[in-house]
Order: C-alpha cells, then structure tokens, then sequence
C-alpha cells in the first residue's frame, strides 16, 4: 500500500487513524504490519505506541495545531513592538539578563519578565521572523567602545578627512596590520557523523604578519615581514606608500603603540606635505574596511591549505594579496559591509 501523509486528512480521520493503528499493535501485530497495513511509515505508528504507553486514550486524541485565522496573538502589538525596539537597541547584559547574544531563549525570558507571558520557543522564533530578525554572527565590540565618540567619528570626523583629501587631491587609504599562524584554520571540512575531520601539517608553529593600506576605489598595497612590528618598519611602509600613491596620502589607522610612536609623529611632521595620519575611535575595529581584508587573507590564503614552514607560508601569503590587488573590484567590495558603508564614498 501506497504510504499516505496523515497530516493531510481532518483531524477526525487522523484521530481514528491513530486509535486503529495502535490497537493493531495492541492486538498482537508488528508495527511494521500496523505500518503497510494502514499506509503510514514504521516511525510514525511508534510515535503513536510510544504516546499511547505514556498518556492513554487520550494522546491520540486530535489537537489543534498552530493558530486559526482571527485568533489573538499572545502579544498584542504595543508589547511586541516595545520587545522589538528591545532587542534592536540593546544587548541581554545591559537589560540584566543572563546571556551574551539574543537567542529565542533570551527574549522569551525578556517577554517572561516584561509581561508575565511564558512563550514557547517556536512561538518566540515566529516573532521573530514577523519583526524583521534573523539569525546572524555579531560583530565583535569592545566594552570600553564609546558610542558617542564613534557617532562623532561618523557624523564629523571621517566627512572632514574625506573632503580634505578630495581638496588636497590626496590618496585616502585605511590601513592595519595583521598576525598569522601556521596552525590557523578556517571553514570546515566534511567528514562522516562523528568522525571529526583531521587537517594534517607539521607540528612546528611559525608565523609572519602582513601591513596593509587599501582604498574605497580598490587600490591595495601591503608588506608582509617578520619579527615585531615597531615604528621604523611602519615608516618603510609609509615611505612605499608614498612611493606607490604618486601624490599625497591620507592614511587611517587605529590607535595601535606603534602608529603614536614618537619616532613616527617625528618622521611625519617632517613629511606632513606628503602624507597625514588619522586615528579611527578606540576600541572600533569595525570601522576600519581593511579588517575584511585581513579576514579574507586569514580565511581564504591561510585556513585552507596548510603551510609546511614560514617561506611557504609568506609565499602564499604574497600571491593571494598580489591576486587582490590584480582586481580592485574585489578590494572595493569590502567597502560594502555595513559596518564601513560609510567609507564608500
């Protein structure tokens, strides 16, 4: 017999359906005979056995699913759209509730302490998707970030920069630099159920670190090197910069040691007519397009194909960032992210 989907006949029907088939079983056949015999699949009448032996009669009884049209919704539109605001301006530690990202477990325990209505998590889910939110990977942000100092950044400072390099006919670049590590991966890789994949490579550690400058127009330009990032390694890629660009360079960073080193503030003020130094607000790597860059370098140079020593690594490295700077329509598409739409332009 053709197996049938239950689902799909009235709730009357489904209910007999249910009774007979369990009473076969109960009668002596195998759920495999209950199964062909009724046309439903071996699972479904042990779902049935199963729901019989722990509630009786009674849980094959038919029940409403989901919600008939007209029926009130469990939050009336002035509580989910304060629940709604909740969520999109604040995070679960700032309105004391034990969780770090906001899951279905979180604002159901908001909507819990907010107006005493316990909601299943399917429910909260269908929210949810009713509001507008999806499931995403946050942004990372630090603690002692100070929004009103981003808002001026956004607001002020980086439209005065921008207009000053138009004026002055300058090369507008961020820039920052990176670590990586032999043993970095990234993605993930098939493998059969709990069997976890193993990503052969030489037990040894070895690094390089990479500077970089990119531009909202797609220009790259970047060094990779060894040893420690200090402040006459900076200045030789300040002087390439400049070198490169052909003009003046403006060029955005963070607040790192190294770029408020003295030496460089001394270096700089004796090239103020070829390039000028602007610092992004603390604690903001978020606005700085050239951490898509790093990311891509870390995810698709390094975490997919294992180095066997540092030479192979910093070759790698310096191919996959030559092929970035051979197609700046990709470089400019980091400037896409909404967190540095802002430096599109």
């Amino acid at each position: 017999m053709q197996r049938r989907d239950a689902r799909a006949l009235p709730e009357a029907a489904q209910e007999e359906l249910r009774r007979r088939a369990v009473g076969a079983v109960l009668a002596g056949r195998s759920q495999g005979e209950a199964a062909r015999l009724f046309g439903v699949s071996r699972q479904t009448v042990n779902g049935w056995v199963k729901a019989h032996g722990e509630g009786g009669e009674r849980a094959l009884a038919s029940r409403r699913r989901g919600r008939r049209p007209g029926e009130q919704q469990a939050l009336r539109p002035w509580q989910q759209a304060q629940i709604a605001r909740a969520i999109r301006d604040k995070n679960p530690d700032q309105l004391k509730l034990p969780f770090f990202l906001w899951t279905r477990e979180a604002v159901r325990d908001l909507i819990e302490r907010r107006f005493a209505i316990r909601l299943s998590l399917v429910a909260v889910g269908n929210y949810l998707r009713r509001w507008g939110f999806t499931p995403q990977k946050p942004l990372r942000r630090a603690f002692e970030q100070d929004p009103a100092r981003v808002g001026r950044w956004l607001a002020e400072e980086y439209p005065q920069i921008a207009k000053a390099a138009h004026q002055a006919g300058a090369q507008l670049l961020w820039g920052d630099e990176m670590g990586l590590r032999s043993d970095h991966a990234a993605g993930r890789s098939f493998g059969l159920r709990g069997r976890t994949p193993v990503v052969p490579g030489t037990g040894q550690r070895f690094s390089a670190s990479v500077i970089s400058a990119i531009s909202n127009r797609g220009r790259l330009n970047f060094m990779v090197f060894t040893g420690r990032f200090n402040a006459s390694l900076f200045i030789a890629f300040l002087k390439r910069l400049i070198r490169q660009a052909g003009r003046k360079v403006f060029l955005i960073v963070d607040g790192h040691p190294v770029h408020r080193a003295r030496a460089v503030k001394d270096w700089l003020a004796r090239h103020a007519d070829q390039i000028a130094l602007f610092y992004l607000p603390p604690y903001s790597p978020e606005l700085n397009p050239d951490e898509l860059l790093n990311q891509d370098v870390k995810t698709n140079a390094l975490g997919r194909r294992r180095p066997r020593n540092q030479d192979e690594l910093i070759s790698d490295t310096r191919s996959y960032l030559r092929r970035r700077q051979r197609r700046p329509a990709l470089v400019s598409r980091y400037f896409e992210e909404p967190h540095v739409a802002y430096a599109a332009a």
